[in-house]
Parts: C-alpha cells; structure tokens; sequence
C-alpha cells in the first residue's frame, strides 16, 4: 500500500517538493531558487521553463532523499504562486511570453483605465478582488495585447492560459490535462465567487476570449495522472490549490473564524468565513479557500506584498547578511529600533492601502543608526504590515480573534514572532510542522484518493510547537504604530 503523499510547492523564489506520511510529518525536503528577472521598474518576470524544470528536479530529488518509487505514492498535491500568468501554445507547450510575477505592476495603467469607466464596484462584487495589477486578469489581458497576434490566436483556441498551478499540471500529464482549481480561479478577476465559473461580463471588460481559460475544478479530485515524468508516472495528481488557501488547509482551519498568517516572500492573512462570501469594508479581499466535497468555502484575506523578500534585500541589496538567517543575530545586537522604520513598498502597497504608486522608505535615521537597526526595523515592518491586516480582518468580520496560527519561513525566528504577538495582543501560534502550504496541498490530495479518511483526521494531527503570547506594554505598541503609520504615510504616492 502506498505510504506517502508528494506534495510540490512552486513558489516565488523557490520550487520546493516534500513528502509527508500518513501522520502528516515531512521524510524528505529537497528546495531549489531559479531566476528573478526584472526588466524595468515595476516589472517582475520568471522563465516558464526554469519553473518546471526546477519543479521537475525537486520532485526527483525528494523521491531519492527518501529512497521512494512511484509505487509508495498515494498521490502528488501542487500548491503555486498565486496571480502568477502564463499563455502558451497548445500545440507546442510553448511559451508565448516570460512569466508575469504577481508582484508585478506594468498593469497599473490597464487597471486605471477600468477605474476610470466606473467598472471597480462592479469587479469587487462579482470577484471580491479589488482592480489592482495584482491579479491575473490585468496580466492577461497585457500579454494579448503586446505579443503580436496573441489575441487572435488566443480567440482561435491555439493558446492555454493558466496560472502556474495550470501550468505544472500541463506538464506533469504531458499536455492532456488543462485545468484550475477554484482557489487559483478566484484570484484572476475572471471568475464569479457566486457561481464559481468564468463570467462572460468580466471577460468581456478585459476582452478576453472564454477559449484560452482553463476548466475550473474542485480543490481535492483527481485531475490526471503523471505522465512526463518516468520516475512518477501513473502517480495521480489529486489536490491543487493556491499557496495561501492551501496553507490555510494545512492549518487545519477548517471553521469559520479560524486564521493563519503566512510569512514568505509576502505575508497573507487568510480567516476562514465559512459558506458565505464576506464583503470587506476594509479593502480585504474576498477570495475562495477551497471547493471541496461539492461544496465552496470562503475567506477574507489581506495580503502584504512585501515580507520576507525585505530580508532577501537586505542580503542582495544592500549586503548586510550574507545568509537570511543571520537577521535574527543582526537584529538582536540592539534592544529596538532606534526610532528607524523601514516601509517595504517596493512594489507599492498592498492591503488594506492598496497603492500601487507607493515605494519603499526608510525613516527616522539619525548619525547613530547602523545596520542591526536597519536589520530590526527590517523585521518589524513584517509584523507592522501583518497587524494592520488583521485589524482591518476583526473589523470586517465583527470578531476578536482568540489566537493566530504562524507558518512560513520567517517563523524560524523568535525576535520577530514575538514583536508580532506584542503588535498584535493574542497569542501567534507557531506547528510542530511549519511546512503548512505543501502540507494543506498534500492533504487536499490525499483525502481524494483516501489516504485521509476526512477533515476531523487530519484537524487531530495539528500539533503546536511554542505559543507567543504578548510581552510588551500595549501602550508602547500603541505608540510604535503610531509612528509606523507615520512612515507608511510618508511611502505613499510616490511614483507620478
């Protein structure tokens, strides 16, 4: 009987493959970074084929780490980069055009244009989304514009679009299987929350033909089998789902009310809202979790652009650490900021702000401040961004939240959990297994091909590791938000 589930987790920075057993505990990690391409300001690429390749390589390697053959897999879970676009041909697997990265922003005119002809209210009630150059809609709608001839092919059915979960399950089946799961679908500005299908009046605004989209399917169902892959061919792919859902699904956040902050390249805060959508006052994002037993679960989510990936430029950047992890010993040298905040708005600024003009600042520098201030103020701007987002989420959802369950890489480090239980005044929560994203996808799939009997089984295996419960005075963090928002201010609208 076979005894483990692969899960694959293409990200940002990173394509990463894990194996999980039966009791959800990881046997083999293998990770790979590929290439950052940034052509002109504002602009983030990546190469469709380094994607799969490196995809292709950690899934071998982990297999070999953990001295497994096809025959040990239940089945593969694929969790993704959300937004992330691609179109290729169908004919040839071919890619039309590098990648357009989520955090990508060559589509802020496309979207101003669409806020000009009054169209925002009628895409935030039909997706939940906001009109920003965040989302795949915008991305698509450029590429057939600016590759010669794309929109006539696109209408002709020659090319595929798909985000990137679309595009590894292309390649994994070897062309046969051209699909999304809800989750992913929902982030596209394309897709109707209510009905969960394409809509026709929002492809019409982008001028998007129906015939390039993906068919929309259900987060945990068996989409094909592998075929590409010798090592892993007959293996089913039974579970999709786009990063941020999935980790929320790997954190056993199965009720309404239940939240899970992810630190990554981005920070997300997704709360589970239950079988109804919710409408955010706040500039929150309703979104779907998963589509699951024919049922559609939803969620709230705000979303920080920048998070970890501040720390990555603090090491290739500036150079002030030669390893991410030396940020925690670099910050420690001093007992706070020193008055320094550092607003990572490099990409403007996500929600509850949503200002695409705005870039990164730093403020409050002074003859004595040096590089563990920077390296603090670095981190704190992680955990500042994270409490505007779940005070803008208790509002919207006229909630307290008792606790907030912490996954992502960034939780390794204690100086930074513990500044966001201080910022935030509920207990950050911190899993034995903090790979929750390739976990959630993991047991999307297994619970399709029975490997997980149901939620209940695997809500049971949910373990905690350490609970950061506040410290600090809240009027000291009142204070040190308070002078956050000053420096957010200062961010804002800066690019004409």
């Amino acid at each position: 009987m076979p005894r483990f589930v692969l899960s694959l987790d293409q990200g940002t920075t990173s394509s990463r493959a894990i194996v999980f057993d039966r009791r959800g505990r990881a046997r083999a990690i293998v990770q790979q970074e590929f290439s950052q391409f940034y052509p002109r300001p504002g602009w983030v690429e990546h190469d469709p084929a380094e994607l799969w390749a490196s995809t292709r390589r950690v899934a071998l390697g982990a297999l070999a780490e953990a001295d497994l053959t096809s025959a040990d897999l239940a089945a593969i879970g694929l969790t993704n980069q959300r937004e992330t676009t691609l179109v290729w041909e169908r004919r040839t697997g071919r890619p039309i055009a590098p990648a357009i990265v989520w955090q990508d922003r060559r589509t802020a005119e496309i979207c101003r244009q669409l806020k000009a002809r009054g169209l925002e209210p009628f895409f935030r009630r039909k997706t939940g989304l906001l009109l920003d150059p965040y989302f795949s809609g915008s991305k698509l709608a450029w590429l057939l514009d600016h590759v010669p001839g794309a929109r006539r092919r696109a209408g002709r059915g020659e090319l595929a679009f798909g985000t990137v979960d679309t595009w590894l399950l292309w390649q994994l089946t070897g062309g046969r299987v051209h699909a999304t799961d809800a989750s992913n679908a929902s982030r596209t500005l394309l897709l109707d929350l209510r009905t969960g299908d394409w809509d026709d009046e929002l492809l019409r605004a982008l001028r998007i033909p129906r015939e390039v989209l993906p068919e929309v399917r259900a987060s945990s169902e068996v989409y094909g089998e592998v075929s590409a892959v010798p090592a892993l061919r007959g293996v089913p792919i039974a579970g999709v789902a786009g990063d941020q859902q999935s980790a929320l699904f790997g954190q056993a956040c199965f009720h309404a009310g239940m939240a899970k902050n992810t630190y990554g390249t981005g920070c997300f805060l997704l709360l589970h809202t239950g079988g109804q959508p919710v409408v955010s006052r706040h500039q929150l994002l309703t979104t779907i979790a998963w589509k699951l037993d024919g049922r559609v679960e939803y969620a709230l989510e705000g979303s920080v652009f920048t998070g970890g990936a501040v720390v990555q430029w603090l090491r290739d950047g500036l150079g002030l650490i030669a390893r991410s992890a030396d940020i925690e010993a670099l910050a420690a040298r001093v007992p706070d900021n020193g008055g320094v905040y550092l607003v990572p708005a490099f990409t403007g600024l996500g929600a509850p702000h949503w200002d695409a003009a705005a870039r990164g600042a730093i403020v409050g520098l002074t003859r004595g401040s040096n590089a563990a201030h920077l390296a603090r103020a670095a981190l704190e701007s992680i955990a500042f961004q994270s409490a505007d987002l779940l005070a803008a989420m208790e509002a919207d959802a006229r909630l307290k939240l008792r606790e907030v369950r912490v996954d992502g890489g960034a939780t390794v480090n204690n100086v930074l959990m513990q500044f966001q239980a201080d910022l935030l005044r509920v207990p950050v929560v911190r899993p034995r297994t903090t790979e929750t994203t390739a976990l959630g996808a993991a047991y999307l799939a297994g619970l399709a091909v029975g490997f997980w009997k149901n939620r209940e089984e695997i809500a049971a295996l949910w373990r905690a590791d350490r609970m950061f419960r506040p410290r600090a005075s809240a009027t000291a963090m009142t204070r040190r938000q308070t002078d956050w928002h000053r420096a957010v201010e200062r961010a804002k609208n800066w690019v004409e």
